[in-house]
């Protein structure tokens, strides 16, 4: 069961389906709460419709096979600038030391072409933040929250009464509860600082 906004999932939905009606071979959008909350510095710390675009590079270079990342996904390579450009997306620098040609833009036309959807992504994306904008340092919003952001893909040993364990982001966690299908007790982070990186490109 997806964790995302109802109104913001329905139009990440949407703006992914454009992306896909240019591009037919990009793979549905299986996860969009991935995309909600978690920052990465190689691929964009703000949800946005460029952001989106940058995703959907990374879709069509896996369902074509195409090792588009490495350096645990922080290095984007020229297999995955030569699919950026496809999409419509610029790297006008030199590439990157350390994210390689992650830093992609849109360029005019295809600006002109997904405007409309790019607008409504981004009203979407200011009423989300928004409406989570009240939720301060004094809200309790369970233990993931004392683990600090995701750090762009971090995950923890997350445990539950049966002694079953997962990996999980920190802020998904923090969402809703997962629960176990053994005892249907929630998973809870036991041990603080127990964290390993994920290994799928962002």
């Amino acid at each position: 069961m997806s964790t995302t906004p109802p109104v913001l999932a329905a139009e990440l939905a949407l703006a992914w389906a454009d992306i896909q009606r240019h591009h037919p071979e990009l793979p549905d959008l299986a996860a969009p709460e991935s995309l909600i909350g978690e920052s990465s510095s190689a691929c964009g710390a703000e949800l946005s419709f460029e952001r989106l675009l940058h995703e959907a590079v990374h879709g069509i270079a896996a369902a074509r096979g195409v090792r588009d990342t490495s350096r645990a996904g922080r290095y984007h390579n020229r297999r995955f600038l030569a699919i950026a450009e496809e999409l419509g997306l610029d790297h006008t620098d030199d590439p990157h030391p350390s994210s390689g040609f992650s830093l992609v833009t849109m360029n005019a036309e295809t600006r002109r072409r997904y405007r409309a959807t790019a607008e409504r992504l981004q009203r979407a994306v200011r009423a989300h933040v928004a409406a989570t904008a009240t939720d301060t340092k004094r809200s309790f919003r369970g233990p993931a929250a004392r683990h600090g952001s995701s750090g762009g893909g971090v995950r923890v040993k997350a445990v539950c009464d049966c002694g079953r364990n997962v990996r999980v982001v920190p802020s998904v966690l923090a969402q809703a509860p997962i629960l176990c299908g053994a005892c249907k007790k929630p998973f809870r982070i036991a041990e603080p600082g127990v964290a390993v990186a994920m290994s799928a490109p962002s």
